[in-house]
C-alpha cells in the first residue's frame, strides 16, 4: 500500500482543537484579569480612595494607551522569539502585573505616610493625596499588565495560523475570542462576590495567580504541529492544505515549516492591506473596550445596583451570556459563505463583516429604552458586543488571508496598536464626559436626557454607527482579494 493510501486511510488526530482550547482558556484569563478593577472600583476601591469618573476615565484611558505602544512591539517579539516562548513570557508578565495591583493601596498609604485608612478618611489633605497618588499606583500596574496582554492576541493568532487551514481560521479565531465573553461573563459573577467576602486586594491575587496555572499546560503541550507528537500525518495535510510547497516539506521533513522570508516592519506600511486592517480596528475596538470597562459602572449610576448586588450580577451575566452565544457563530458564517456559496474567504468573510456591523447600530435604543428597565439596555449592550466579537474574530482572520505567517504577529501588533489608541480616546474621553455631566445635571442635555444619561447616550451614538464607518474605510481600501508575497 503507498505512503498516500496509507494517509487516506488514518485516522485524522484533532490536536489542533486542543490548542484552541488554550488559546480559549488564556483570552478567558486575559479578560478575567482586565475585570477586576472594572468591577471593584466603584463599590469597593474608590470607598478607600473616592476617585471620580474622570480619575477612573484616566487609569482605563493610561492602559489602553501603553496597551497599544506595548503591542506596536509585541507582535515582533512574538515572531523571534517563536510562539511557545512568547507566549510563555507573556502570560506571566500579565499575571505579575494582576497581582500587583493588590499592593497599590499599601504603597499609596506608604507613600504619604498614612498610618491607617480611617486617618485618610478623617483628613481632607490625605484623602486627597491618597487619591492622587493611588492613581499612579494603578496606572503603573496597569502598565505592566498591559505590557503581557499585549502578546496574547499576536501569539493566538500566530498559532491559529500554525495550526488550521484558511478555510477553519475565523472558526478557530471566534472560539478563542469567545474567552474574551466568558471571562467577562464568569468575572461578575466572581469577583464582586470575592471582593466582598474577603477583599478588593485578594480579589487581584486569586485571578492573577490562574496565570501561573495556564502556563504549566502551555510549556507541556505546544509544539509547532510538524513538532508534535500529538499530530499525525492526516492532520498534519489538513492544516497545510492551503500550501502545497509547505504539505511537501511536511511530508518529507515531518518538521519544521519552511522558512518564509519576514516582511520589514516600515514596508508593512506600505501595503494598503496593512492600513485596511489598521482602519478596521482603530474604528471598532475601543467600542468593545468602553462596554468592558464601563458596563458595571452604567448599572451603578443609572439603576444604582451595587457590583455584588444579585441585580448587577444577573444584568453584566446575561449581557456577556449573548456576547458569547452570539458570537460564535461570527465565525461559523465565513465558512458557510465559503463552503455552501462558493465564495472566496476574503470576500466570505468581508460580507460577514458587513453584517455584524450593523449589530451595534442598537446601542442607540439602549438610553431609550433603559428608561423602563435596565434590562433593556443590559441585551441591547449584549448583542451589539456580540456584533463586534463577530467582527473580530474575522477581522483578524483577514490578516491570514493576506499577509504571509512570518509577518502575522508584526501586522496584529500594529493593528492592535491602534485599537488601543482608539480605545485610550474613548476610554479617557467618557470619564471625562461622565464628569463633567454628572456636575452640570440638568444643564447638560443630548437628545431628551440629562446629567450623566446624557453623557451615556452620546458614547452609545459613537459606539453605534464605528463599524459601518470600520468596514467602509476597510472596503474602498482594499476592494478585492489581493494577497502579500514576503
Amino acid at each position: 500500500m503507498s505512503n498516500k493510501t496509507n494517509v487516506a486511510a488514518q485516522r485524522m488526530t484533532n490536536f489542533r482543537w486542543v490548542m484552541c482550547a488554550l488559546l480559549f482558556v488564556a483570552t478567558t484569563v486575559n479578560y478575567l484579569d482586565r475585570q477586576v478593577l472594572s468591577l471593584t472600583w466603584k463599590d469597593f476601591i474608590s470607598v478607600d480612595f473616592q476617585w471620580t469618573d474622570s480619575q477612573y476615565g484616566s487609569i482605563t484611558g493610561f492602559f489602553s494607551l501603553f496597551y497599544a505602544i506595548a503591542c506596536l512591539f509585541s507582535g515582533k517579539f512574538i515572531d523571534k522569539l517563536g510562539t511557545r516562548k512568547g507566549y510563555l513570557w507573556a502570560i506571566f508578565i500579565w499575571s505579575v502585573g494582576a497581582c500587583l495591583h493588590a499592593v497599590c493601596g499599601w504603597a499609596a498609604m506608604k507613600w504619604v505616610g498614612a498610618e491607617s485608612m480611617e486617618a485618610v478618611k478623617s483628613s481632607a489633605q490625605l484623602g486627597l493625596m491618597i487619591s492622587t497618588v493611588s492613581v499612579y499606583m494603578f496606572m503603573f500596574c496597569r502598565a505592566v499588565l498591559a505590557l503581557g496582554e499585549s502578546g496574547n492576541f499576536p501569539a493566538a493568532i500566530k498559532v491559529t495560523a500554525e495550526y488550521f487551514p484558511k478555510k477553519d481560521r475565523a472558526f478557530a479565531t471566534s472560539i478563542f475570542n469567545a474567552g474574551a465573553s466568558v471571562g467577562a461573563l464568569a468575572a461578575p459573577m466572581c469577583i464582586p462576590v470575592l471582593a466582598a467576602k474577603t477583599s478588593w486586594e485578594m480579589a487581584f491575587i486569586i485571578i492573577g495567580a490562574l496565570g501561573f496555572v495556564w502556563m504549566f499546560f502551555w510549556f507541556g503541550l505546544y509544539r509547532k504541529p510538524e513538532q508534535s507528537r500529538f499530530v499525525n500525518q492526516a492532520e498534519l495535510e489538513y492544516i497545510h492544505q492551503d500550501d502545497a510547497s509547505e504539505l511537501a516539506a511536511a511530508k518529507a521533513a515531518e518538521s519544521a515549516a519552511k522558512e518564509e522570508k519576514s516582511i520589514p516592519f516600515f514596508k508593512c506600511f506600505s501595503f494598503r492591506q496593512t492600513w485596511a486592517f489598521i482602519c478596521g480596528k482603530f474604528f471598532t475596538d475601543g467600542v468593545w473596550w468602553f462596554f468592558l470597562f464601563w458596563a458595571p459602572a452604567y448599572f451603578r449610576d443609572q439603576y444604582g445596583y451595587r457590583s455584588d448586588s444579585k441585580e448587577a450580577m444577573m444584568l453584566i451575566f446575561v449581557l456577556y451570556l449573548i456576547v458569547t452565544v452570539v458570537s460564535i457563530g461570527g465565525g461559523y458564517l465565513p465558512k458557510f459563505f465559503v463552503e455552501k456559496k462558493g465564495m472566496e474567504p476574503y470576500p466570505g468573510r468581508m460580507k460577514a463583516m458587513l453584517i455584524f456591523a450593523f449589530f451595534p447600530l442598537l446601542a442607540l435604543f439602549a438610553q431609550p429604552l433603559g428608561k423602563y428597565s435596565a434590562w433593556f439596555p443590559a441585551i441591547i449592550i449584549g448583542l451589539a458586543g456580540a456584533g463586534h466579537q463577530a467582527w473580530s474574530a474575522n477581522l483578524y482572520s483577514t490578516i491570514g488571508d493576506m499577509f504571509p505567517k512570518s509577518t502575522i504577529g508584526t501586522i496584529t501588533g500594529v493593528g492592535t496598536t491602534m485599537g488601543g489608541l482608539a480605545s485610550y480616546m474613548i476610554n479617557k474621553g467618557a470619564g471625562m464626559l461622565f464628569t463633567k455631566s454628572g456636575d452640570m445635571g440638568s444643564a447638560f442635555t443630548f437628545l431628551g436626557f440629562e446629567g450623566k444619561e446624557a453623557g451615556y447616550m452620546i458614547v452609545f451614538c459613537i459606539c453605534a454607527v464605528a463599524y459601518l464607518v470600520g468596514w467602509t474605510v476597510m472596503k474602498l481600501l482594499v476592494p478585492k482579494y489581493k494577497p502579500i508575497q514576503a
